[in-house]
């Protein structure tokens, strides 16, 4: 067996796949510096295009209003800042503006689209059995929102024996300290590759 030792090794098209998180509409216009991480995103895209590498868009949904439980209730009420559960009022209906993905990285017919409830990618989607297919054995990510979704996404991951790779700096957060607290989390465990959008760039333009 022979373990990848660079980056470029890592981000072989044959054994890596590109996931872009939750880069919608209705999550944008919440995150500051959103319009910094998409534009780096387009270079990763275009990039990962060139190399042949199969690219991914997660989005998220919200269930609509008869469909939320006690937990998608609980959750809303906490992000709505709300103690009424009358209140709530689900942001991420299907079709909705909010849940497209932002027009600067609109998927190609190539792409892989597919919706989710939870924060973790894997979780009640058909990602890890689309990879397995595929023979894909890792998963560069980047999006919105790093503390939210990525790091529960790098960890379910691995979990699965899917390596990680983080694009840090392509990668939006809604609170700077608790993304901090994420990567240093992820670092120490280990199981998640650390990378920047500039290596990343390299790694994919090398020939493989």
């Amino acid at each position: 067996m022979t373990i990848p030792t660079t980056l470029a090794d890592w981000l072989s098209p044959d054994r890596t796949a590109l996931l872009v998180y939750d880069m919608q509409i209705g999550i944008a216009r919440q995150v500051p510096g959103a319009d910094e991480t998409g534009r780096r995103i387009a270079e990763i895209i275009a990039a990962a295009r060139r190399a042949g590498m199969r690219i991914a868009f997660c989005r998220h949904l919200s269930l609509p209003k008869p469909w939320m439980g006690l937990f998608a209730t609980r959750m809303a009420m906490a992000w709505q800042r709300t103690d009424d559960p009358e209140a709530v009022k689900p942001w991420f209906l299907r079709d909705s503006e909010a849940v497209a993905i932002i027009p600067e990285l609109a998927p190609q017919e190539q792409d892989f689209v597919f919706d989710k409830l939870g924060m973790s990618a894997f979780e009640g989607t058909p990602l890890a059995l689309a990879m397995r297919d595929a023979g894909l054995s890792a998963l560069a990510i980047c999006g919105i929102a790093m503390e939210i979704g990525i790091e529960p996404t790098c960890r379910h991951a691995a979990d699965l024996g899917i390596v990680p790779i983080v694009i840090e700096d392509a990668c939006g957060y809604g609170d700077a300290e608790a993304a901090r607290r994420s990567v240093d989390s992820l670092r120490f465990m280990g199981d998640t590759i650390l990378s920047n959008t500039q290596e990343f760039l390299s790694a994919v333009a090398r020939p493989h």
